[in-house]
């Protein structure tokens, strides 16, 4: 693509507001370019490894952490319109807009349908190794006339450290450079670029066929424009070289069943989210994005938590990505090396293994759609949750069957928490959802204690080694009748949320599926159909019900979409394939048009949570896999 560029339009000029957003001139219809009033299905996610960016379907990149995912933002539009910053390339004027990804990659096209032509901006962010030292945060936005002769604008406002720290903006001959203290940004192309209160802005229109690119970079300090500035033939090379990456890795993919094309996508975003230096897998890329608008369930989920160890670990396997599966596995054997003296492990840590992790609110943003508080960090670092060692002795099990065996030095570190686990099963906890509220003896807590000493005692006798097997043996046996007789609700005919509790909760369609009792057992059954009637809106699943179970905090929240996946893995194992199938299929309708999932699902079908979340493509990942099995078999 070549870059001609037409100098500003004078006809059609824009009159810089304060903050550095622009009007068009009268006569000229366009939407507002806000990043707080889009919709989370209205974003796409391009990233390299080590962070992401969130794209609008306006062209404007509203979330962007820098280096890492878990850094502070430098883009920030999706939780402040105003002060959160942004990087927007649209078209001038009212424009029809759609996203697609280039096929089978992480490329992403945003398209644009004017009354003068149809324009187009390819986004992505080239690929090193991923292991650097200094990683060169790139993003690459290359627009382009597809037909027609039309107007673009460009507005570039960063706001460094989650809007909180000044920068100096300073105009160079093909770009401009952003700095604050200890970070920076530079912005280069060939289209000339004018101040605008503290960022930049441009207009310039393309003939058809012609097409115009735009490098940003991030660094501790920002580099020369002209080290950031590339010819016409390095930013070609530059989409080759990412397109082919990403078509190079999922063709790895060893799903040939009935929905390749969404687990397919799964599993692109889990890469997305995978951090390349040490091979964690964080749960979300957002921070702060809301489980009910206006509401104060607001997360920050970009941090690796123990509990998807299993999940990922099953996932990643099962569709052939053993290297990233052992890269996970890895980190977590440093954590588990790293483990308290006691034994015992934190719920979450950060990308980098850190525990250092402090939950703050940031009281000058607004939040996404006015959602209060704006939390980032997470304080579920300090929380006791029991069911994490079972997620986690699962993942070891797996890995050491399917992946590479374990060795004798963490089967050490392994013992001493399981050692652990033995000595505090019975306490109270915060549980799979991390509650906000007094502890208590949670079922599905109970039963991965259960997982860990079961895992624990067939890991050590397949591979012969020392251990307090008899005393793992009786802790297992007596966790498994303590839940028979506590967890279990003659009234409600189904397993409840905690001892003591009448309530519901989805957890509980996990027995099967880790071996805790079969999928056709009468108690499991009768289960699933209490869950069905009572925590199921049609075929979408709520955690729990909150009339029946504090939690510690006020308000509403969605259905939770990866308990229905975890619906359909339970029918799909109890037999139901026809019911299975049917819900599965329903759910994919709930994806954006990209095929992205938010953590929740609203009353009126909107996606809510942090997005796109992790967790929830695995349960696609993982359903898909053992549906699609089942049904071959029936076949």
């Amino acid at each position: 693509m070549d870059a001609q560029v037409q100098p500003p339009s004078r006809r059609n000029p824009l009159r810089a507001r304060p903050g550095g957003a622009t009007t068009p001139t009268r006569g000229v219809k366009k939407p507002r370019p806000d990043g707080s009033h889009k919709r989370l299905r209205d974003y796409g996610i391009i990233g390299n490894l080590r962070t992401v960016a969130l794209v609008g379907v306006d062209g404007s990149i509203d979330w962007f952490c820098h280096p890492d995912f878990d850094s502070p933002s430098i883009f920030g539009a999706i939780l402040d319109g105003a002060k959160g910053g942004r990087f927007r390339i649209s078209t001038q004027s009212y424009a029809t807009r759609s996203q697609i990804y280039f096929p089978d990659t992480n490329v992403l096209i945003t398209r644009f349908l004017t009354r003068e032509g149809v324009g187009e901006v390819t986004d992505y962010m080239p690929l090193d190794s991923g292991k650097s030292a200094a990683p060169r945060n790139r993003i690459i936005r290359q627009v382009e006339a597809v037909r027609g002769h039309v107007p673009f604008e460009l507005e570039c406002l960063p706001a460094f450290d989650y809007a909180r720290r000044a920068h100096q903006t300073v105009l160079a001959e093909a770009g401009v450079q952003f700095s604050a203290p200890g970070v920076g940004l530079t912005l280069a192309g060939l289209t000339p670029l004018e101040k605008a209160g503290s960022g930049v802005r441009a207009d310039f229109r393309l003939r058809e066929g012609e097409s115009a690119a735009f490098i940003l970079e991030g660094s501790d300090a920002p580099p020369r424009v002209d080290d950031v500035r590339l010819a016409p033939s390095e930013v070609e090379e530059a989409f080759r070289e990412t397109v082919a990456y990403w078509r190079h890795w999922i063709s790895a993919c060893t799903y040939r069943g009935r929905w390749r094309e969404m687990v397919n996508r799964s599993a692109l975003v889990l890469k997305l989210l995978t951090f390349a230096p040490t091979g964690a897998v964080i749960a979300a890329p957002t921070a702060s994005i809301p489980e009910e608008i206006a509401g104060e369930r607001n997360w920050d989920y970009r941090y690796t938590w123990i509990r998807d160890a299993a999940s990922t670990i099953y996932a990643l396997l099962g569709i052939g990505f053993k290297d990233e599966a052992g890269a996970f596995m890895n980190w977590l054997s440093e954590r588990i090396t790293g483990q308290r003296s006691n034994g015992s492990l934190r719920p979450v840590y950060r990308i980098g293994g850190s525990e250092a992790m402090k939950e703050e609110v940031l009281d000058h943003l607004e939040g996404y759609r006015g959602s209060r508080p704006v939390r980032i960090g997470n304080a579920a670092s300090e929380q006791i949750q029991l069911d994490i060692y079972g997620a986690l002795m699962d993942a070891v099990s797996l890995y050491n069957d399917h992946g590479t065996p374990i060795s004798y030095d963490l089967w050490v570190d392994l013992r001493r928490m399981l050692d652990w686990v033995c000595d505090h099963w019975r306490e109270p906890d915060q549980g799979i959802w991390e509650v906000r509220g007094p502890a208590r003896e949670f079922v599905h807590s109970k039963m991965m204690c259960w997982v860990a000493m079961d895992r624990g005692i067939r890991l050590a006798e397949k591979r012969a080694f020392p251990g307090s097997v008899d005393r793992w043996r009786l802790a297992r046996d007596a966790i498994y009748e303590e839940i028979m007789a506590k967890g279990w609700s003659a009234k409600r005919q189904a397993f409840v949320q905690a001892y003591g509790s009448e309530a519901l909760d989805a957890s509980a369609l996990l027995m099967p599926m880790v071996l805790f009792m079969s999928p056709t057992d009468p108690r499991v059954l009768k289960t699933i159909a209490a869950i069905q009637k009572d925590l199921a809106s049609d075929h979408l699943v709520y955690r729990y019900r909150l009339k029946d179970s504090d939690d510690g905090l006020k308000g509403e929240e969605g259905t939770f979409s990866l308990c229905s996946f975890w619906l359909v893995e339970a029918l799909t194992r109890a037999g139901r394939l026809e019911e299975a199938r049917n819900i599965f299929e329903r759910m994919l309708g709930y994806a954006n048009s990209l095929g992205l999932y938010a953590e929740q699902i609203g009353r009126r079908g909107e996606a809510l949570g942090n997005f796109p979340q992790a967790f929830t493509h695995l349960g696609l990942i993982t359903a898909a896999v053992d549906l699609d099995r089942a049904l071959g078999e029936s076949d």
